[in-house]
């Protein structure tokens, strides 16, 4: 059968039961078809996905849903719809738990169209890195450009980058095209301490790119590196956090995930003025990979519908504190974030992870 975006003709309250939802939808496809209402059958596994579905839609305060339930007759129940957009600069994770791929997934579930711009290839799963393919520079630049000069981009983030050629690069083209917002996910350092990258790797991040930052988002072991502190305690996250934002981003949120002990799921935020100390829920997983990838993307995407970066930092918590409450417990190693959990969910947020 051919599906239909269909708009309902009544008003709907949320959470929506299945029997609502199905006697709405069973009339408007009534309607449609030309059939008694009474002769269309939806099974309860039907009725369930689509009830997840609204829910999402609903939830998530689309600002074009009212205007589809309240058009007129005349007007066609599919419209045009107008996103924002958010640009991923950032390396390919075979296994789809982090990078682009993690990426992508997120900017859909912030409702904001992703587009990407490859810096690497790695051969990657649960267990871990077997193989890194770098782009050229030039690459990594003519899509970025592709997608800047005719879809347009309201805000950008980037993760991955893998040398200081296309560090180098990506910092010219984000200055030449003003991609802004921009959010720095800096991947230096692993959260478990392992190094991602070369020392002047390193250093076109800290000279070159972090300045254009809008929010740079670096770990534990990026922070101590970026403000030649150690960190141990909360208040060497705080020193940290205002020590490298005197470097020129313009906010920073240091990561608590690789602290010690009830520091895990503590973030310290300061913007030159604001410090902040954002605490949510320790989920107890260890399917978490694609974290970080997941946050800088979250906030990246509510940048791009127009928030600032601070009310953009806690919606971005909130999602990823979601995510890892409802993790994918797939491959033989770290799994990653639920990024679709509502999907899986049926838009519950505290259902069991499977």
């Amino acid at each position: 059968m051919k599906l239909h975006l269909l708009r309902l003709s009544v008003p709907l309250s949320f959470p929506l039961s299945a029997p609502q939802l199905e006697q709405s939808l069973c009339r408007q496809l009534a309607q449609e078809l030309g059939q008694p209402a009474q002769l269309l059958r939806w099974s309860l596994t039907a009725v369930e996905e689509a009830r997840a579905w609204v829910e999402v839609v609903a939830t998530t305060t689309l600002p074009v849903y009212p205007k589809l339930m309240s058009a007129p007759e005349s007007e066609p129940a599919l419209a045009d719809l107008h996103p924002p957009v958010a640009l991923t600069i950032a390396g390919s994770d075979s296994g789809g738990g982090a990078g682009i791929q993690a990426d992508l997934r997120t900017f859909a579930f912030q409702r904001v169209h992703g587009t990407s711009a490859v810096t690497c290839i790695t051969a990657q799963n649960t267990l871990g890195v077997s193989r890194v393919d770098g782009l050229p520079p030039q690459a990594v630049a003519a899509q970025i450009e592709a997608v800047v000069q005719d879809i347009g981009v309201q805000g950008s983030k980037t993760g991955m980058l893998l040398n200081a050629e296309i560090v180098l690069e990506v910092a010219r083209q984000v200055e030449r095209l003003r991609l802004q917002p921009l959010v720095v996910d800096p991947v230096m350092v692993s959260r478990t301490g392992a190094t991602l990258l070369a020392p002047e790797a390193m250093q076109a991040i800290r000279e070159r790119l972090i300045p254009l930052a809008q929010v740079l988002t670096p770990n534990r072991y990026e922070a101590q590196i970026l403000s030649g502190l150690e960190l141990h305690s909360l208040e060497d996250m705080k020193a940290a956090a205002e020590r490298i934002a005197s470097q020129g981003s313009a906010a920073v949120l240091v990561k608590g995930g690789g602290m010690p002990g009830d520091l895990q799921g503590v973030d310290v935020w300061f913007d030159g003025q604001r410090l902040e100390v954002l605490k949510t829920e320790r989920i107890p997983t260890r399917h978490t990979h694609g974290t970080g990838c997941t946050l800088s993307a979250a906030i990246a995407a509510q940048l791009a519908w127009g928030k600032d970066p601070f009310a953009a930092t806690v919606a971005a918590k909130a999602y990823v504190t979601e995510a890892l409450r409802h993790p994918l417990a797939i491959g033989s190693g770290q799994g990653p974030v639920g990024h679709f959990y509502p999907l899986l969910t049926g838009g519950k947020k505290n259902s069991p992870a499977g």
